[in-house]
């Protein structure tokens, strides 16, 4: 999902549209495809959700009116779909709560990025420079390139930790992938 756009807002569109066509495929997906692609779109969200609360959030809390309250509530989101993201690992399609995590999870993605899109991002878009967005997007595309691809709810949500933590969790995750031949 790295490398979409120049400034911060339309790389993490960019995320949002990927991950709303995966949901789309998983919606008409043979249950013998449905493993793989909820592989996809977890790698996919852990590495936004990273991005964004190192990066993101606190520019949000910097340069948005009431940016601390949006920030958590954004963290808190991130919080409840990881969650969801850890239940639905090692869980199979043929498990009778994999379709209702996955409903639960579809929706929670589609209301936070409802969520960032109509409110969030404008807010940022009006509160800091040009410059300072594209410096955003370029933080971002190196940060998802390095982040975990698996879900961790317990690891600290703190913009500071995510950076610091990242990449060695990152390159855990990666190995276990490898290891597993999960995609």
């Amino acid at each position: 999902m790295t490398g979409h756009g120049a400034d911060v807002i339309a790389e993490l569109e960019a995320d949002h549209r990927e991950v709303q066509m995966l949901f789309a495929r998983i919606a008409v997906a043979p249950r013998t495809e449905l493993q793989e692609l909820v592989h996809r779109v977890s790698v996919e969200l852990v590495r936004h959700s990273i991005a964004e609360e190192a990066y993101l959030y606190p520019a949000v809390r910097a340069h948005v009116l009431d940016g601390d309250r949006l920030a958590d509530k954004e963290v808190a989101d991130h919080a409840q779909v990881e969650r969801l993201l850890k239940g639905l690992e090692g869980r199979s399609p043929a498990d009778a709560d994999f379709d209702p995590l996955l409903r639960t999870l579809s929706r929670e993605v589609g209301l936070h990025i409802q969520d960032e899109e109509q409110r969030l991002f404008p807010a940022l878009a009006s509160g800091t420079t040009p410059e300072e967005l594209m410096k955003l997007g370029d933080r971002v595309r190196a940060t998802k390139a390095m982040s975990p691809t698996r879900p961790h709810p317990d690891a600290p949500s703190s913009a500071t930790a995510r950076r610091l933590l990242a990449p060695g969790i990152g390159l855990i995750d990666r190995v276990r992938d490898y290891v597993s031949g999960r995609g």
